[in-house]
């Protein structure tokens, strides 16, 4: 029975090369995956999962308008595809996390989805707020903060290197722009940015 399954985390976990080892044990049994990125992160190329210990493969990507049941339905139809792995599913729309669904439901693909939890504001996104709700497996990819602790939340820098808290939602970036922290270190970067910008404007 096909699954939707999320695997979740902050920066720098592993979490497209965890997606890149299952999309490699299902192609070693001889089985077709099709991999999904978001098309809004070009860091490595459009239509590229690269991990950071140097795996990488080519993708399919979505965007805000992607139609992905039509999409996968069209391309199982076409290419016998055993299952569908999605990096960066926290940019995905809750309408695109149903259709996922829908493949699972519908279609009986099993869909692991790879992704963010948290944004640099501690809040969830809308990708993964629907992945959490519905998904039939959760699993926490850990890794941890600086102190040693499991780094739970996502710090957004600055150019010189500061914590900051303002912004978009979205601001594509890796390591020079986020930084993985545990709650205590998050909050503490939290409140110096606060008392500094308070400072600031006084």
């Amino acid at each position: 029975m096909a699954q939707l399954y999320f695997y979740y985390s902050s920066m720098n976990a592993g979490k497209s090369t965890a997606l890149l080892q299952s999309a490699h044990n299902y192609l070693e049994q001889g089985m077709r995956v099709l991999l999904y990125t978001a098309a809004i992160d070009h860091r490595f190329g459009v239509g590229r999962i690269k991990s950071r210990i140097g795996l990488e493969a080519e993708a399919s990507t979505f965007g805000a308008d992607s139609m992905l049941f039509d999409d996968i339905q069209v391309q199982i139809k076409d290419n016998d595809i055993s299952c569908v792995l999605v990096d960066e599913a926290q940019f995905l729309s809750a309408t695109q996390v149903d259709m996922l669904a829908a493949v699972v439901d519908q279609l009986n693909v099993p869909v692991l989805c790879y992704g963010i939890r948290t944004d640099f504001q501690g809040q969830l996104f809308p990708g993964s707020s629907r992945l959490l709700a519905i998904a039939d497996k959760l699993t926490e990819l850990k890794t941890v903060c600086s102190c040693g602790r499991k780094a739970t939340m996502v710090l957004r820098l600055d150019s010189s290197g500061q914590a900051v808290f303002e912004g978009g939602q979205i601001e594509i970036g890796g390591n020079s722009r986020y930084v993985s922290k545990c709650r205590r270190h998050y909050r503490e970067a939290m409140a110096g940015w606060v008392a500094q910008h308070e400072a600031e404007q006084a």
